[in-house]
This record gives C-alpha cells, sequence and structure tokens, in this order.
C-alpha cells in the first residue's frame, strides 16, 4: 500500500511538473518570438549578445520541451501501470525502481543497474539513445571535469553504492 501512496503522488507531483514545463515553454516561445520580431538597431555588439542570448533561449526551450516529453511518458505508463517497472536489461528486468530512484527522477525508466549497464554500454538492450539526460555538459569546469554522469551523481546522493 505504500507503493501505491507513492505512486499517487508521484501522480500529482508529475501533472504539476507538467503544467510547470507547458508554461515555461509557452512562455519562452513567446519569448522568442517576441525577440525575433523586436527591431534590431544597435551595434555588432548588441547583435552579437542578442544571438548568443537567443541561442541559450532556445536550447533552453528545448531541455524544456525534452523533459515535458519525458514526464508525458512517465504519465501514460502510469495509466498503464507500469511506471516504476524497469525496462531495461535483455528482456526487460521488470524489477520494481525504487521509490527513492523515482522521487528523485519520476520518469525512470530503469532500475539501477540496468541505467549502469546503459551507462557503461550504449549498445545494452534497452537503451534507446534518445535524450541527453545521461550526461550533462558543464563548460566552466576544468577540460577533464565537464562531463557530469547523471546516474553516478544520483547514486552518491542517495548513498546507495551497488556493485
Amino acid at each position: 500500500m505504500a507503493r501505491q501512496d507513492a505512486l499517487l503522488r508521484l501522480h500529482k507531483a508529475l501533472l504539476a511538473r507538467a503544467t510547470e514545463l507547458r508554461k515555461i515553454l509557452a512562455d519562452e516561445l513567446t519569448s522568442l518570438g517576441d525577440v525575433q520580431a523586436a527591431d534590431s538597431t544597435g551595434d555588432s555588439a548588441d547583435l552579437a549578445f542578442k544571438a548568443g542570448s537567443d541561442e541559450m533561449s532556445s536550447q533552453l526551450a528545448e531541455l524544456d520541451a525534452d523533459e515535458l516529453s519525458h514526464v508525458e511518458e512517465a504519465l501514460a505508463r502510469l495509466r498503464h501501470g507500469t511506471l516504476g517497472l524497469c525496462e531495461g536489461g535483455s528482456q526487460s528486468c521488470q524489477r520494481k525502481i525504487p521509490v527513492a530512484r523515482l522521487n528523485a527522477l519520476p520518469y525512470s525508466r530503469f532500475c539501477i543497474n540496468c541505467q549502469r549497464q546503459m551507462d557503461k554500454y550504449p549498445g545494452w538492450p534497452g537503451h534507446r539513445g534518445k535524450g541527453r539526460w545521461g550526461k550533462v555538459f558543464y563548460p566552466e569546469a576544468p577540460m577533464e571535469d565537464q562531463r557530469i554522469n547523471l546516474t553516478e551523481l544520483e547514486m552518491s546522493l542517495s548513498g546507495n553504492r551497488l556493485g
């Protein structure tokens, strides 16, 4: 019963996040449309700054759209009764994903073990190669530290080191 309660809370959180992301995306798209329609007066430095700002806004909107897609997929899995069951492994391991992992990443499709295998071996069954959520690029870090593995970060934060 505790797992069902947790999934119900997760459903509410996913609905709230989807609503929030839709509002953010609408604002970002409106802002991008306003910027493109605005008068392009100013010197070359102003125009270069505007172009860089537009590019950043566009990339942020793309990330928000990707997250919204993940949230909507999770809501569909919840309706079908498969949210919280691992989709990884050679024949879909179907293990229950721990509630703590779902709380940290509500649209997670894989248990920790399958996610690790996919991170280690991109050809691992179940790896769909879509999305860019596994690794984040942090350009201000020294070159050797620019890639951050979110799975490892999640594991270190949860204190649940396996393997």
